[in-house]
């Protein structure tokens, strides 16, 4: 091998690296772009059900469908606007979750009738605290952090909506002339398994994503009932913030009523800790309990299994798989991902044993 040769290769690898950098910063720097596209593909997996209805049974044309599906959406969103985020911003700022100093006073105190009630019974939770290298007030800031960003991002709802639904009007309209541009460039020995791919992963992947937005409201719903049932204040943000969380499989709802715990102590703080505080919490602790059995016995098993055609074992170990790969965000995109090869091995690979034994269903 002659030194020209190595030259040239080396010279390949840092084009190719150099090419690679310069794709992740374009990808980087239009991030906001691919987030609205990508949330319009869901928007439009949501609303093709409706489309196929107003075209099918009502006879709408192709533009009115997709105006009539995407008036419905904005509908459904100014109203959800108009009714629930004040009450979130001004709950919000109850619960001190806009004012990360007032916060974390409020958990200061709270941890001081914490380790007082503690102390009683001869348990130091400071000496805990210092043994175990937890920091209290980093914690806090973590979580006021979080449920500030959550609070902002609902307040400054219409950034970015027109380009979602300017997006969302033609993929729901022009869907037939997609798939024409989409056939052309397909190699056309497999054009016909690809088609039939997309339209099974399309109609799998609408039942999944309605499916889920249908169990988080169930979800806020039930966790809403709990804390009226108690008394506990605030009760409908704490029960919007644990419903949003309920998207995250599995940890997302130990996460959820972790944060209702503090908050309900925090909402509690001017009641005696013993008598009122103490009761109060561990009744929405067990009623979240009781969520989270409903939840995983009725809600999710009907979603994840009947939507996508998959056992719930299955289920539990793609997600498993994705968290393990891909951390919080592999969680929550395992299953439309793993439906999506499911879908293309039954076309691709019908005579494969495995493939037939995960796709029997589809």
């Amino acid at each position: 091998m002659t030194s020209k040769i190595i030259a040239n290769g080396i010279v390949r690898a840092v084009l190719i690296l150099a090419g690679i950098a310069l794709v992740l910063l374009f990808i980087f720097q239009i991030r906001a772009a691919i987030a609205y596209v990508i949330i319009a593909l869901v928007l439009s997996l949501v609303g093709n059900p409706i489309v196929r209805f107003l075209k099918h049974r009502l006879k709408f044309k192709d533009t009115l469908a997709a105006i009539t599906t995407l008036a419905l959406f904005f509908l459904i969103i100014i109203g959800f606007v108009l009714m629930f985020v004040p009450l979130l911003i001004s709950q919000g700022e109850n619960l001190s979750l806009l004012n990360t100093a007032q916060m974390e006073a409020d958990y200061s105190a709270l941890s001081i009738k914490i380790a007082d009630y503690l102390g009683l019974h001869d348990f130091d939770l400071k000496q805990l605290f210092e043994k175990s290298g937890i920091n209290s007030k980093a914690g806090i800031n973590l979580l006021s952090g979080f449920l500030n960003s959550c609070v902002n991002t609902l307040s400054s709802v219409g950034v970015g909506i027109a380009s979602v639904f300017f997006i969302t009007f033609f993929l729901l309209k022009d869907k037939k002339k997609f798939n024409t541009v989409f056939k052309w460039i397909l190699p056309d020995a497999h054009e016909d398994k690809i088609l039939a791919s997309l339209d099974k992963t399309n109609h799998l992947l609408s039942r999944y994503f309605i499916g889920i937005m249908l169990q988080l409201f169930i979800v806020f719903l039930l966790y809403l009932i709990v804390l009226l049932i108690f008394g506990v204040q605030n009760a409908f943000i704490i029960a919007f913030l644990c419903g949003l969380l309920n998207i995250i499989p599995y940890i997302g709802p130990l996460i959820g009523t972790c944060l209702a715990v503090v908050l309900t102590m925090i909402g509690n703080l001017g009641g005696d800790f013993v008598s009122e505080t103490l009761p109060t919490t561990l009744y929405v602790m067990i009623g979240f309990f009781v969520v989270q059995l409903i939840d995983n016995n009725f809600s999710q098993p009907i979603i994840f299994s009947n939507s996508v055609k998959s056992h719930p074992l299955e289920i539990f170990l793609i997600i498993l798989i994705g968290g393990y790969l891909f951390g919080i965000v592999g969680m929550i995109f395992a299953v439309p991902a793993y439906t999506v090869l499911k879908v293309a091995g039954k076309e691709f690979l019908p005579e494969n044993k495995i493939v037939q034994l995960l796709t029997k269903d589809i």
